[in-house]
């Protein structure tokens, strides 16, 4: 099967969840192919969970302050600090092209991460299921959903990250035990002296190893919906503050 890639670009975190639905929903109607989209954030940006309560995850009048943007996501999970320096993936592809257990389907898309930061000779391992470690510190965490027969997975590659940013906006005693700085956080700096250009090399070609695929990017159809949702859903107070 042919995979579409694409390439690592940058945009606010209203259009990044934007584009991932606006893609999803393509390719539920078999419009697109499965697709791995890699993109990184501007402003900082704090996402959280669908099932997360705004002011319990974060505080919002800090991130007002800081300049440091906030959206909530359609996959569950706590609240993720995005540095600028992030990477992050997308997968968005047909649900029966994984297994239909959850925590294999984790294993699956977690262990192209892992093989990446193998290729920069950086050891990890998946703990709690959907969190990757490094030295038993959370390098990435990823979460998942599915909805009308699409797997969507995104999740984080922790280059270099202002750990007192990020505590300063997350709530941090709602935030799971591994996420606390200098203790059980790290990012691939802490690890290896490489540019965030040969992260992003590394990663593509986990990611794609094996794999058919062709480089693209949105269709004229995915953009104008994901402009559409990041007006209409994800940048409204609505939205946001839904719970």
């Amino acid at each position: 099967m042919n995979w579409r890639v694409l390439d690592l670009s940058t945009y606010n975190g209203h259009m990044n969840m934007a584009l991932d639905d606006a893609i999803s929903e393509a390719v539920a109607a078999e419009e697109s192919p499965a697709t791995i989209r890699f993109y990184a954030w501007n402003p900082p940006t704090v996402s959280f969970g669908y099932h997360q309560k705004i002011n319990e995850a974060l505080d919002v009048q800090k991130c007002h302050e800081l300049g440091v943007d906030y959206v909530r996501r359609r996959s569950g999970g706590g609240a993720v600090f995005h540095d600028k320096e992030e990477i992050t993936y997308s997968v968005v592809a047909p649900e029966h092209l994984f297994s239909a257990d959850l925590i294999e389907s984790y294993k699956i898309i977690c262990g192209w991460l892992l093989e990446g930061l193998d290729a920069l000779g950086i050891q990890g391992k998946i703990a709690s299921n959907n969190d990757i470690t490094v030295a038993d510190r959370k390098i990435s965490g990823n979460a998942q959903h599915r909805r009308e027969g699409v797997l969507l997975q995104h999740g984080t590659i922790l280059y270099k990250t202002d750990f007192k940013t990020m505590f300063s906006v997350l709530k941090t005693e709602n935030v799971n035990k591994v996420c606390y700085p200098n203790d059980g956080m790290t990012h691939i700096g802490e690890h290896k002296d490489v540019s965030r250009e040969d992260v992003y090399k590394k990663m593509f070609w986990a990611f794609t190893k094996g794999k058919e695929y062709k480089i693209g990017k949105p269709s004229n159809k995915e953009w104008a919906r994901a402009k559409e949702l990041a007006e209409t859903r994800y940048a409204t107070k609505e939205w946001n503050f839904l719970k």
